[in-house]
């Protein structure tokens, strides 16, 4: 592998991710088909519709994210007001809703006579859960990749990891009553509490404690690296569980999993656009721009699973549907960041 690779900051499982997706959802299709007795098996241990043992593989997944996050970077916010104004605009006004319209358009209109109305329904509700969720977390890797501004990315995603806090059951909750779904409001807000509030919690306390006992070089430089293949671990293992729960259904309808990649693989690009573009008529700089328009592109994949999961079911065309944003996520955020790196000359501002 070459230097720019090592360089890169994107790890060997990081950089082979949809490999890996793609291998873990075939596992989980195999296990499903020809030995059900395992997601029998597993559907037993629930409480409150909330998968026990996918719980606990999402905390493995979202608590190394959050130790990352340095909430005293949030006093920076007054320094560079303009791009965290194009971040919460294009993340919480703005992307949610394009989602939702180009998911439906495509569900309900373009794919009309191939996917059942029923089917469609859980699709977009899936949709909707990603277009909620900003990423935290692989949005550092591609700032990364980008030479984003590093400090810049942390008072992003510090901000964001608050607003999901107050904005994101309210924007589901309203986007799924537009497509008349049941809205099962206790287990929404008890999916936040478990994949959003505990883990940063979690990240928080360890954070202060260990930076107190130990120095912030110790937590940074040793702490957070022990956690680095963990999160994927957890995210590959959470496939096949899903997968063994869809495995049936995947092998009666292989055509899906595309149609559900093109209008989340459409959406990518246009908030990717729409946030670059904002950046340049404002005169921001690149290494400002590039993460801005990556982390609205980029989504919390793992807290849409996650409650996907929650409030629909491991078996639900929802949950396949966040799965399918993972599965597309790497490539196609790896192509963004191509054209990032390629337009640089865009933001060369002459005075």
């Amino acid at each position: 592998m070459s230097n720019q690779n090592k360089e890169a900051g994107i790890g060997f499982f990081e950089r082979y991710l949809t490999v890996w997706v793609i291998l873990c959802m075939a596992a989980g299709v195999l296990i499903g088909v020809y030995i059900p007795v395992i997601p029998e098996l597993l559907s037993k241990f629930e409480y409150a519709n909330v998968s026990i043992p996918v719980a606990i593989l999402i905390w493995l997944m979202i608590y190394p994210m959050m130790l990352k996050v340095d909430f005293n970077s949030i006093k920076q916010v007054g320094s560079n007001p303009k791009g965290l104004i194009i971040t919460w605009i294009t993340n919480w006004i703005i992307k949610p809703f394009t989602m939702y319209g180009i998911a439906a358009f495509f569900f309900y209109i373009v794919f009309k006579g191939i996917i059942p109305s029923d089917v469609a329904k859980e699709y977009l509700a899936g949709a909707v859960l990603l277009g909620a969720a900003p990423c935290t977390a692989m949005v550092f890797v591609w700032s990364h990749l980008t030479k984003g501004n590093p400090a810049y990315t942390l008072v992003q995603v510090a901000t964001n990891d608050l607003i999901i806090l107050i904005a994101f059951v309210p924007i589901v909750a309203f986007l799924l009553g537009m497509s008349d779904i049941a809205i099962p409001w206790v287990t929404l807000f008890l999916s936040v509490v478990l994949f959003v509030v505990i883990p940063l919690t979690a990240g928080w306390l360890s954070r202060t404690i260990i930076t107190k006992q130990k120095g912030l070089s110790y937590f940074e430089e040793t702490y957070i690296p022990k956690f680095s293949n963990i999160t994927i671990i957890g995210l590959l293992l959470t496939l096949i569980i899903i997968f063994s729960f869809q495995g049936q259904t995947i092998v009666d309808n292989p055509l899906n999993i595309l149609l559900i990649a093109i209008p989340l693989i459409i959406q990518t690009f246009f908030i990717f656009f729409f946030s670059y573009i904002w950046s340049r008529l404002w005169n921001l700089p690149h290494n400002v721009a590039a993460p801005a328009g990556m982390i609205g592109a980029s989504n919390f994949f793992e807290l849409a699973v996650a409650v996907a999961i929650s409030l629909f079911g491991l078996k639900s065309g929802a949950a396949l549907a966040t799965v399918v944003g993972v599965l597309v996520e790497v490539p196609v955020m790896l192509t963004l960041v191509k054209i990032a790196n390629n337009t640089k000359s865009w933001f060369e501002i002459k005075r």
